[in-house]
């Protein structure tokens, strides 16, 4: 009894999990189909079923249904969104340990970098996928991985690389027999000979493609290679066999509704035709092909716009699901921080009324000290600039004796120079040229000017608002003027006759342009 009803429940078991599997392989081929023909509908059901997924913490079927999104991304040439969801996909593979949707996944993730024109980690990603097939010694996967990494080093330059991986792939899918994965590699052994330019070498393995695709009723891939044998042709000047081909390739896309290999056909019969001066045809089929292309390129952007329109909705629908959410639990939270923050408001109002007053008396006392500080430093600055004035009046003085002095030294010497000893005179003649020098020496004059500078601020900034090509000695002038100094003492400190200062004064009230009638020392004083 007890094995009967064990027997009952592995049955059970048994038609749950087949029931589970089919319901699964006919969810995948209903999502396939829909990725292909309506990626709009696709995408609301793959996000539907991934929501659910997530929600029962389902990660398998969550990881499928990121690579069904990725799927759907890469078909619409999206590829920088495809490989967002199949990195989510590996996340999962990777923590379930599910290495054969891993290798799947990571072959996924190439080709989307592939045909991104990313190649280097596009070569990357075919790798990782080899070595996980290679552990499981999955040899099929081997073979998809080998061809995918030749065709990558196709498109680096790498011919030779590029070719031993594809032989690789040939010999795999040979051990497998798996006609359709031989013919594959025919064709891209083909592409690798077109490309180095031995023709005839491409030319046999695509026509060796083409008899394996015939044999397996092929019509989709033999398109292409109907193409492809087509081009060959062209290229080495057949150009009958040429059209024969193209022609070929142009009936099956017709028939199978291939606009992509249709408008592929029509650019070569026009290449064709122009090549053997048919000129009107080669305009015709180029215009054929230009239509298909435009249609082509007008649809893929409508589902575009369309899936990103849906995007757009989901995405808001999402968003406000989520705000209604937040808004929810944060109620509460609200009501509780208003309290508070009422509460902490009162005591803030509290303590910066506290803060003020005693501020407002911290202020009062600083400005006291303050006041008192400012009087001792004006007191103190009042008192420098006393002794200031002093040292530069005493400076003044000290040039005009001097200067006094010198010129009585001066006068004597040259009632020395009259008398007749002759003797005396280079030696004389030599002292008085040194008293000349010495008596317009400059060397008190940066020591007067600064001195100048504390007691009367800025005035020579002023003074160049009147005349900016004032010399020095007009400078010394106009500060002597300032003083306050004698037009006597003036002329002993600059070692000239009052004649000469009062040309001086002249010159400098002109570059003052100061008016007529207007006191230059009264000016002066002014600034």
């Amino acid at each position: 009894m007890r094995f009967l009803f064990a027997a009952i429940l592995f049955l059970i078991n048994l038609f749950s999990v087949a029931y589970a599997l089919q319901k699964d392989l006919s969810g995948s081929s209903e999502n396939e189909q829909l990725i292909r023909n309506n990626p709009n509908a696709a995408f609301v059901k793959i996000k539907r079923d991934l929501n659910k997924a997530l929600q029962e913490n389902n990660q398998n079927a969550a990881a499928l249904c990121y690579q069904y999104l990725g799927k759907l991304f890469y078909y619409q040439a999206a590829y920088s969104q495809a490989v967002k969801y199949y990195y989510k996909a590996n996340e999962i593979f990777k923590k379930s340990d599910d290495r054969p949707n891993l290798a799947k996944n990571l072959n996924m993730v190439g080709e989307a970098y592939y045909y991104g024109k990313q190649y280097g980690i596009a070569l990357s990603k075919f790798q990782e996928a080899l070595q996980v097939y290679t552990s499981l010694r999955n040899h099929g996967g081997m073979a998809a991985c080998y061809g995918l990494i030749g065709q990558t080093q196709e498109k680096n330059g790498r011919y030779s690389s590029a070719m031993k991986y594809q032989r690789q792939a040939l010999a795999e899918y040979r051990n497998s027999k798996d006609q359709r994965g031989i013919a594959k590699i025919y064709e891209n052994m083909g592409s690798i000979y077109e490309d180095k330019l031995p023709m005839d070498s491409a030319l046999k393995y695509y026509q060796l493609a083409f008899k394996l695709n015939e044999h397996n009723a092929d019509d989709q891939a033999q398109i292409e290679i109907l193409n492809n044998i087509g081009d060959v042709y062209r290229k080495t000047g057949r150009y009958a066999e040429a059209l024969d081909y193209t022609k070929k390739a142009k009936a099956m896309s017709l028939k199978m509704n291939d606009q992509y290999q249709l408008s592929a056909a029509y650019r070569d019969l026009s290449k064709n035709f122009s090549l053997i001066n048919r000129y009107d045809s080669a305009y015709q089929y180029s215009e054929l092909g230009r239509n298909i292309f435009l249609k082509i390129f007008t649809e893929d952007n409508n589902k575009q716009l369309t899936l990103l329109q849906t995007l757009f909705e989901l995405q808001q629908k999402d968003d406000a699901i989520q705000r209604f959410e937040i808004d929810k639990k944060t109620t509460h939270l609200i009501i509780i921080a208003t309290v508070l923050i009422i509460i902490l408001l009162i005591l803030l109002a509290v303590s910066i009324i506290s803060r003020q007053r005693l501020k407002l008396r911290n202020e009062q006392e600083l400005n006291a000290q303050n006041q008192s500080l400012y009087e001792v430093q004006k007191n103190a600055i009042k008192a420098e600039l006393e002794l200031k004035s002093k040292e530069l009046t005493s400076n003044t003085l000290h040039v005009i004796q001097s200067n006094q002095f010198l010129d009585e030294l001066k006068a004597e010497i040259l009632n020395m120079i009259k008398d007749d000893k002759r003797d005396q005179k280079k030696r004389l003649q030599q002292i008085i040229q040194k008293i000349n020098q010495s008596i317009n020496h400059d060397r008190h004059w940066k020591e007067f000017s600064g001195m100048f500078e504390q007691i009367h601020q800025a005035f020579f900034d002023k003074l160049k608002n009147y005349a900016v090509d004032l010399t020095a000695n007009d400078l010394r002038l106009v500060a002597l003027i300032k003083m306050n100094l004698s037009s006597k003492d003036m002329a002993i400190i600059f070692g000239i006759s009052q004649d000469s200062l009062r040309v001086a004064r002249y010159r400098l009230r002109k570059k003052l342009d100061i008016p007529q009638g207007e006191n230059l020392s009264s000016f002066i004083q002014a600034l």
